[in-house]
């Protein structure tokens, strides 16, 4: 890693540890935002990638920039084989 990286790692963090450092909770987020509890949680966990809305409003509670903050799945996505029913067979 160049130094470059380094610094922009050392910068921008998950919500998730957002939320650690904070001590926020995720109910106190979600009224704070005003956005569904369900996908608040999502959100933290890194399961879901918000909108920009989303992110503009869940940076403003936390009080930093969406800049700061890593949105990015923290879960790996499966890859499925086949093509699924609509071609009629399996792979």
């Amino acid at each position: 890693m160049n130094q470059n990286s380094d610094k922009i790692a050392s910068v921008v963090k998950s919500i998730g540890r957002y939320i650690e450092e904070t001590g926020i909770g995720v109910g106190q987020l979600v009224t704070a935002t005003g956005l569904d509890a369900k996908v608040v949680r999502a959100i933290v966990s890194g399961n879901y990638t918000p909108s920009p809305s989303q992110r503009q409003r869940l940076a403003e509670a936390l009080g930093v920039s969406t800049d700061d903050i890593s949105w990015g799945h923290a879960v790996p996505v499966q890859h499925m084989r086949g093509n699924g029913p609509q071609c009629g067979r399996s792979t």
